[in-house]
């Protein structure tokens, strides 16, 4: 066979060239393929702005069944949404994303109901919930929603000096009513110091008894810091309810007298807790550490890292919380009830009893020396096949108090405690974050100070360089 023609140097290079851009464009359709299956990006930011959640992953990761998310708006806002939205749908092949216009899709708008432009449908079967904007938590929490069915309902009961899930002030509630609002909870609050049953009866001319009973549609039940000590027929009421299979969270505040500010010894509580294998410190937990210092905080919030391995914190390791006034616990099983410890104090904190002094004094040949328990997680055997009473014991309430809730882990806490009390251990994780607010604020001073280094420092520094290159070239 002649092969001369391919020694002539100008075909020889356009076989070279038609070769080379064929293996680029192999190489580029490869690339193409694999992007498109296998889509990976890295955010760089210092507050992960781009990244997903823990508890987003798990949840899509781990679908069983299909998941539709429907975002209605005007086609030239469809961009603006489709960077959030299609992280989602990278994540699962069970989960699909639709972008709707209702201009032009009316009577689908109609079907589903939308009220407002920007609002998604997350649909899971026949299950369909709404999310009001793409934000991470709006869709992740309407996702759990819909794929858990009927909400949960957390009583918070009321009448002894208890945080109120409606006050809006500092020591208020209402931050974490909205948190487990949107987590797919309804609150309600309850009081132990009445029975409406027993006072109708009474009407009735049937025996009056005081017999307080949380009402059955509860799922969790809150004692959040009561200031006051419970009577016995309200202690009986939660004793009842988690050992015949309720769950309930009691935060239960040392008992300081510091002015105005005077908390009840609870002593009813205390026994009933110590009855479950819990047994509340009568000390104040001092952090003499320094990193709190760095948040802001002083010796009376310990800032906690130390996690043990129960399902509540399993996952906040390299996580930070926030523990404002709050007292050392101690553990132990008994024959009834499993009781895990969750989280204590570095080893550079102090418990002391002197609980009506407003200066913190330790004393070191005499205080006693961290690290400390400061909460604790523990089951009640029923005896019943497949029903556990469950409880959760914290040695302070302001740490889910408006004024801390969103340090750091403390809202992932809350809800991860709220989630094992109500057998959801699969929604247990690192929750969506709110946006960061990283905005430079200046102050008037630092303001002045920019302005005469921008308006009149730079241009001087630029003239008298000018000045001097020109006397040098005199």
């Amino acid at each position: 066979m002649n092969l001369q023609w391919l020694k002539a140097r100008q075909t020889r290079y356009g076989f070279y060239v038609t070769v080379y851009v064929l293996v680029v464009m192999v190489a580029l359709g490869v690339a193409n393929f694999l992007a498109q299956r296998h889509n990976k990006s890295f955010d760089a930011t210092a507050n992960k702005r781009f990244s997903l959640s823990d508890q987003t992953l798990k949840l899509v990761k781990g679908l069983k069944q299909d998941v539709k998310l429907t975002y209605f708006h005007n086609a030239s806002q469809f961009a603006g949404a489709r960077d959030m939205l299609d992280r989602y749908d990278n994540l699962s092949t069970k989960l699909s994303v639709e972008f709707v216009d209702p201009d032009k899709k009316p009577q689908l708008a109609r079907a589903m109901g939308l009220k407002s432009l920007g609002t998604v449908f997350v649909q899971v079967g026949a299950k369909r919930e709404e999310a009001k904007s793409t934000s991470e938590e709006e869709l992740t929490g309407a996702l759990i929603r819909a794929m858990k069915g009927g909400q949960r309902t957390l009583c918070a009961v009321s009448g002894s000096g208890e945080h109120s899930l409606e006050e809006s002030e500092r020591a208020g509630y209402s931050a974490l009513k909205e948190l487990v609002e949107k987590n797919n909870y309804k609150t309600q609050t309850i009081s132990l110091l009445s029975n409406p049953q027993a006072a109708a009866e009474a009407k009735q001319g049937a025996p009056k008894e005081f017999k307080p009973q949380i009402p059955k549609e509860c799922n969790v039940v809150l004692v959040g810091g009561p200031r006051f000590d419970y009577p016995e027929p309200a202690v009986n009421a939660v004793k009842t309810w988690v050992e015949s299979g309720g769950s309930a969270i009691l935060m239960l505040d040392p008992p300081v007298k510091l002015g105005r500010e005077e908390i009840g010894d609870n002593a009813g509580l205390g026994k009933l807790v110590e009855s479950w294998g819990v047994t509340l410190g009568k000390d104040l937990v001092l952090d003499t550490s320094g990193i709190g210092q760095i948040f802001g905080l002083s010796a009376v919030v310990p800032l906690v890292s130390n996690y043990e391995f129960h399902s509540i914190v399993r996952e906040m390791k390299g996580v930070a919380t926030a523990f404002p006034l709050t007292r050392s616990l101690e553990t132990k099983s008994g024959d009834k009830t499993t009781v895990d410890k969750l989280f204590a104090t570095s080893a550079n904190s102090f418990a002391t009893a002197n609980l009506s002094s407003a200066e913190i004094d330790i004393n070191p040949g005499k205080d006693k020396k961290g690290p400390f328990t400061l909460a604790a997680a523990g089951t009640y055997n029923t005896g019943k096949e497949n029903l556990k009473g469950r409880f959760v014991v914290v040695g302070s309430s302001g740490w889910v108090a408006n004024n801390i809730l969103r340090f750091n882990g403390n809202r992932d806490l809350a809800l991860n405690m709220l989630n094992w009390l109500s057998a959801d251990e699969d929604l247990i994780s690192i929750r969506p974050k709110e946006p960061e607010d990283r905005r430079l604020s200046l102050s008037k001073g630092q303001m002045a100070t920019v302005r005469n280094l921008t308006v009149f420092a730079l241009p001087l520094l630029v003239i008298a360089a000018g000045i001097r290159v020109w006397w040098r070239r005199r």
